[in-house]
């Protein structure tokens, strides 16, 4: 029963996209723009390596479809500690959406020229955000790690999703069609 409920709150959440750029500007940015191709990823606090910060939850466990990133000190001792774009690409979007989400930022990069592969990053729970849409480098300051207004402990929660513009979800399924795990991705995809 509960896992059926669970099931129709994620559908809901999945049922609208939250992107507000369109893909064909996108394409056209990074065509104009190479020097914005990804480089290689890094970790999005304690740059590059994640250092003072441990993996809380990891992509798949109880169907969690990202990493959750806590400060070692515990509770909310990381809160409004910076958070950082992974690697250089853009930012689509930046705005608060409430509920268990709270300010999100989404980045699309580049990880392939030919054929051109997109990744997305996204940054959830954020105390503030520190971005506006457009281009961003690699270890440039998004946002601030938060609770989402008080509904959690302090902390970061990050997806890599292989598909650009998903909807935004629940967080957690058993369905990651288009999610992958953010800590194997960038050991893989290091500078």
């Amino acid at each position: 029963m509960i896992r059926n409920v669970i099931s129709i709150v994620i559908f809901l959440f999945a049922s609208t996209s939250f992107a507000q750029i369109s893909p064909g500007v996108i394409h056209d940015f990074f065509a104009k723009h190479p020097e914005y191709y990804s480089d290689g990823f890094d970790f999005p606090v304690g740059k590059p390596d994640a250092k003072k910060y441990y993996n809380a939850q990891a992509f798949g466990k109880n169907y969690h479809l990202g990493d959750d990133w806590n400060g070692t000190g515990g509770g909310n001792s990381d809160l409004g500690d910076p958070v950082f774009s992974c690697a250089n690409g853009y930012v689509v979007f930046a705005e608060d959406i409430g509920g268990g989400w709270g300010n999100v930022v989404r980045v699309v990069h580049v990880i392939s020229e030919k054929p051109l592969v997109l990744v997305e990053s996204l940054y959830a729970h954020l105390h503030e955000i520190k971005t506006k849409i457009g281009p961003i480098k690699r270890g440039e300051q998004l946002g601030t790690i938060g609770n989402a207004g008080g509904i959690y402990w302090a902390h970061l929660h990050l997806e890599i999703r292989m598909e650009y513009d998903l909807p935004i979800g629940g967080g957690y399924s058993d369905i990651t069609t288009g999610y992958t795990d953010p800590t194997a991705f960038i050991k893989a995809h290091r500078p």
